[in-house]
C-alpha cells in the first residue's frame, strides 16, 4: 500500500501547459487512495476546465475565494485546514513569486498563505520556460521559497511548448508522485548510504551463450527504492536486467560477477549499508571462446570446465568485520527447499548479521514474493505481497537495527 493511502491532499493548479499533467497527477493520486480537493486559479482555467478535475477527482473543483458553498464564505481556511498538504502542481514564475512576497488575491494564493506552516506543508512543482527557469529573479525566489520551508521541486529537461529545449518542464505525474511518496515516507535511513546489488549476472560461454538465472532484478529494484524514499543516498549496481532505474537512485550496470564484485569495492569505502539481493552465479566458464561454438554434425558435446566465482557478499561481510560494524550487511539467500535451515547456515557461513531468504522458483520473474529475515536472535517471516511492500518493510527493519 503506498504512503500516500489516506491522506488529504489539495491540489492546486496556476496557469500554465502543463495543467494537462496536472489531470494525470490526479487520477494517479486518487489511485494512490488519496482524496484530492482541486483549486485552480482563473489562469488555470485558461488551459484545463474545472469539469475534467471534478470527473477525476470525484469532488467538486473551488476556482474562487468567493464561492458561496462554504457557508462561512472562508474556503481559503476550511480548505487548508482539511489537508495534509498543498501541493501546487503546477506553479507558475508568477505564482512562486506570489508566495515568496506573501500575495493573496486569489483561493489559492490564499489558502497557501492562511495554512498552518507547522502541519499543512506546500509542496511546488514549478513549470516554466527554460530562461524564466534561469533567470536570476526565479533563482532568487526558489532560494528564498526554500529557506522558508516550502519544498520546491526539480523541474524536468526537454521539449517545450513553445518549441525551445532545457530545463523547466513540470515533472511528469509519476514522477511528483513518487517525491510525494519520499515526502511522507519516515525517514529512517536520513542521512545514510546504501548499496544494493540487484539482478542475476551473466558468464560467457562465447560471445553468443552464457551461464545465468531467473533473477528478474525487481526485489533489489524495490528495495533501492524503498531505501531512497526512506531518506537514504542509494547506489544501485546491477547485473543485466531490464527495469528502469527508481528516480534518485544511481545505477551502475554490470555483467558477469566479476564486474559486480569490482563495481562493489569500486563503491564500498563510502557506504554504510550494503544489501545484496543479486542472484550472482556460482561458477563460470574457466575459459570464453573469442568465437561462437558451433556443433560439427559429430554429436559430441564441447567440453566445459568450470571456476567458482568470487563470493561478494562473504569479501564485503568480511571487510565489514574489518571495520568493527561501519558497515551494515544484509545477504539474501534464493533456496529451493528448507528454506530456515539452509538461511540459517548460510548466514553463519558468511557471517552477516542479517539474512533474507526467499524461494527462488517462487518469485524469480514475479512481482510478490515472501521472505523469511533470519538473524542472531532467531527467524521472523515476512507474508506474502508485493515486492515492494515487502522492500517497505525489510528497509524499515534494517532502520530499527541501525538505531
Amino acid at each position: 500500500m503506498s504512503t500516500l493511502a489516506g491522506k488529504h491532499i489539495v491540489l492546486g493548479l496556476s496557469g500554465g501547459i502543463a495543467a494537462y499533467k496536472s489531470a494525470e497527477l490526479c487520477r494517479a493520486l486518487v489511485k494512490a487512495g488519496v482524496t484530492v480537493q482541486v483549486v485552480m486559479t482563473e489562469a488555470a482555467e485558461q488551459f484545463m476546465t474545472a469539469v475534467t478535475l471534478q470527473a477525476l477527482s470525484g469532488r467538486p473543483v473551488y476556482t474562487s475565494q468567493w464561492d458561496p458553498r462554504e457557508a462561512n464564505n472562508m474556503a481559503h481556511i476550511n480548505l487548508s485546514r482539511e489537508a495534509d498538504a498543498i501541493v501546487v502542481a503546477p506553479a507558475s514564475a508568477d505564482f512562486m513569486a506570489k508566495l515568496l512576497h506573501g500575495g493573496a488575491d486569489e483561493l489559492l494564493s490564499l489558502m497557501c498563505l492562511a495554512r498552518p506552516i507547522d502541519k499543512v506543508p506546500l509542496i511546488v512543482a514549478p513549470a516554466m520556460n527554460r530562461q524564466m527557469w534561469s533567470n536570476p529573479a526565479t533563482r532568487r525566489n526558489v532560494a528564498q521559497l526554500q529557506a522558508d520551508g516550502i519544498h520546491v521541486l526539480d523541474v524536468g529537461q526537454g521539449d517545450q511548448a513553445c518549441g525551445e529545449t532545457g530545463d523547466g518542464r513540470m515533472l511528469e505525474a509519476d514522477d511528483i508522485l513518487e517525491e510525494l511518496e519520499a515526502f511522507f515516507t519516515p525517514k529512517v535511513l536520513a542521512g545514510r548510504a546504501v548499496l544494493v546489488t540487484a539482478g542475476p549476472t551473466y558468464e560467457a560461454i562465447d560471445p553468443v551463450r552464457g551461464i545465468t538465472n531467473l533473477s528478474s532484478g525487481k526485489m533489489g529494484f524495490a528495495i533501492a527504492r524503498a531505501a531512497r524514499l526512506a531518506g537514504a543516498e542509494v547506489t544501485l549496481i546491477a547485473g543485466p536486467v531490464s527495469l528502469a532505474t527508481p528516480r534518485g537512485v544511481k545505477r551502475v550496470n554490470v555483467r558477469s560477477a566479476r564486474d559486480m564484485l569490482l563495481a562493489v569495492q569500486a563503491h564500498l569505502p563510502a557506504q554504510g549499508v550494503f544489501v545484496a539481493t543479486a542472484a550472482v552465479a556460482d561458477w563460470r566458464p574457466d575459459h570464453s571462446a573469442e568465437q561462437k561454438i558451433k556443433k560439427d554434425g559429430s554429436g559430441q558435446t564441447p567440453e566445459l570446465a568450470f571456476v567458482e566465482n568470487p563470493d561478494i557478499l562473504a569479501t564485503v561481510a568480511q571487510s565489514a568485520a574489518a571495520q568493527k560494524g561501519a558497515l551494515f550487511c544484509v545477504g539474501f539467500a534464493a533456496e529451493s527447499h528448507d528454506l530456515l535451515a539452509h538461511t540459517t547456515a548460510k548466514r553463519l557461513r558468511k557471517l552477516v548479521p542479517l539474512l533474507v531468504g526467499n524461494i527462488g522458483p517462487a518469485t524469480f520473474g514475479q512481482d510478490d514474493n515472501a521472505l523469511l529475515l533470519v538473524d542472531e536472535a532467531g527467524a521472523r517471516e515476512l507474508p506474502h505481497a508485493s515486492k515492494q511492500v515487502l522492500a517497505t518493510q525489510l528497509i524499515e527493519d534494517i532502520g530499527q537495527r541501525l538505531k
